[in-house]
């Protein structure tokens, strides 16, 4: 069964604002989304970055070896 308390309470972020924490373009985050380098759920039409997966992407260095 899945703990709903639990994900609640996880932080989610929209593609423009991974894309201005990183100081890179909208399509760049798109583009490590669609290749399948940054993680992402999606929500009807939106994607939603989850603030753990952006972390780990980030520590890969270099924003994932692009």
């Amino acid at each position: 069964m899945i703990n709903m308390a639990n994900k609640i309470n996880e932080q989610y972020y929209s593609i423009e604002e991974v894309a201005k924490m990183l100081k890179v373009a909208y399509l760049t985050v798109y583009r490590w989304i669609r290749s399948e380098k940054l993680i992402s759920y999606k929500a009807g039409k939106q994607y939603r970055i989850k603030k753990t997966d952006l972390e780990n992407f980030m520590k890969r260095g270099k924003y994932g070896q692009i």
